[in-house]
């Protein structure tokens, strides 16, 4: 028999009778911005769960920018804090389907049993029974995607990261949206709702979950994975809406904040076109700290691209008659990447231990590459073969670190060793470990890298 988790708030929170639902959701929406046209799809909204015609208009203003993505985005991972069952960790449900007035919603078991996999995260229909902070995002969800498979995860006190770890396993690809459910400040006056969640705005905007506590956000432990995923990611997220009930359809000595925001992915690609246009000015920098430091003297470079002026992490390879001559890198950006590029450049050159120093003579038919990465990203995975499965050929640096060891492969390695299984193993070798070494603390991040020579 097919399992179903009944609508509990149905007739509470939000209309029971569909054609009132959908009456009261299209005025919603109405009343919202529309995304212009080409506009982005989010990866990942945050959004209100108290009654609708509390916080429904601000969460609208989140769900009206799906409007392009119908038939696009299949699957929805949906977590919010639990209100009524104190637990520790991440609870699933065990239904099959999800009912909701509009229809029912059908569970994506597959997804479901890959999270079950992980620390902390268990099924406990308990949390679900009652729960309002997942159900009341199900109706906009309906009305923007039509047909979807939900992901509930309600989550109890837990450490931060293991949600990241959660959201990681099951981020997927443009078919999977991200949703986060919290309410802000509760129950303060006017004034100092509006001060309250002023702050938590501000490190919404900075990805910093820190500073936002218990007072500031009911899913401040969801949210706050889900900020640490984003800035991992290298994401960016813009504050949509923020208002209170004293703004909606209550009183204002005592009222309840509500927030909006929308988290984008960096569109594949982003920023690199504009690196290859400096790219010339990357070389320059580079052979200008390689030449004076042939001269003994320091390099001083002078009309450098904006973008070479923010923070960025590269890697500086030499080759002599094809053969590597030096190569030495940074994998975090810490500083601007003018600086990043010219230290590199110089320590490839004069201060990589497997080579000795360069000299003027071997200068004629020296090469030069610089490679720029984008923020290394967590990988999630449960054996090798998973690893090995997620890579992707050409595209993906690699970084793997396990029992104090850790190296690095550059994306062009794949042009020497273009078999995955090859190319973890070297990677393996490179860190000091045994070819076949393998423990439940491996981790694994990669990176693109653009290349300019």
């Amino acid at each position: 028999m097919t399992a179903i988790r009944p609508a509990a708030v149905a007739g509470m929170f939000y209309p029971a009778d569909p054609v009132e639902l959908n009456r009261q959701i299209d005025a919603f929406l109405a009343a919202a911005p529309a995304p212009p046209p080409g506009a982005p799809v989010p990866k990942a909204l945050i959004a209100p769960h108290a009654g609708y015609v509390y916080s429904g208009p601000v969460a609208a203003s989140a769900y009206a920018l799906l409007a392009p993505a119908r038939g696009t985005i299949t699957r929805v991972v949906l977590m919010g804090p639990s209100h009524r069952v104190a637990f520790r960790g991440i609870a699933t449900s065990t239904a099959d389907e999800w009912a909701s007035p509009l229809g029912n919603v059908p569970i994506d078991r597959d997804a479901v049993a890959q999270l079950l996999t992980l620390p902390m995260v268990g099924a406990l229909d308990k949390a679900h029974e009652a729960e309002h902070s997942l159900e009341v995002h199900i109706p906009f969800l309906q009305k923007m995607l039509g047909d979807f498979n939900l992901v509930p995860l309600v989550a109890g006190e837990l450490p931060r990261d293991v949600v990241a770890a959660a959201l990681d396993a099951v981020w997927g690809g443009p078919e999977t949206l991200v949703v986060i459910s919290t309410d802000l400040s509760h129950y303060l006056d006017y004034a100092a709702c509006r001060e309250t969640d002023s702050a938590t705005v501000a490190a919404m905007e900075q990805l910093d979950p820190a500073p936002i506590g218990g007072n500031q956000a009911c899913g401040r432990v969801p949210v706050g994975g889900l900020l640490a995923t984003a800035k991992a990611r290298g994401m960016t997220i813009a504050t949509l809406d923020v208002r209170n009930s004293g703004d909606t359809a209550g009183p204002k000595d005592r009222v309840v904040g509500y927030g909006a925001w929308a988290l984008y992915e960096p569109a594949e690609g982003s920023g690199e076109a504009a690196l290859r246009a400096a790219g010339p000015a990357l070389l320059k920098l580079a052979w200008n700290a390689i030449t004076t430091g042939l001269a003994g003297g320091k390099s001083t470079p002078t009309d450098i691209p904006a973008i070479l002026k923010a923070p960025g992490a590269c890697f500086v390879a030499l080759k002599k008659n094809g053969a590597l001559r030096g190569c030495i890198g940074s994998v975090q950006a810490w500083r601007p990447l003018i600086e990043d590029v010219t230290d590199n450049a110089t320590k490839a050159a004069f201060a990589d231990p497997r080579f000795p120093k360069l000299t003027p003579e071997e200068w004629d038919g020296l090469e030069l590459s610089v490679s720029v990465l984008t923020p290394p990203v967590p990988m999630r995975f449960t054996h090798e073969a998973d690893l090995l499965a997620q890579l992707r050929p050409r595209v993906d640096g690699l970084i793997i670190e396990d029992a104090g060891h850790r190296a690095l492969f550059l994306p062009l390695v794949w042009e020497q060793l273009p078999d995955p299984a090859e190319f973890l193993a070297h990677l393996k070798h490179k860190a000091g470990l045994a070819v076949d070494h393998w423990s439940p603390h491996f981790k694994a991040s990669r990176f693109r890298a653009v290349e300019v020579k």
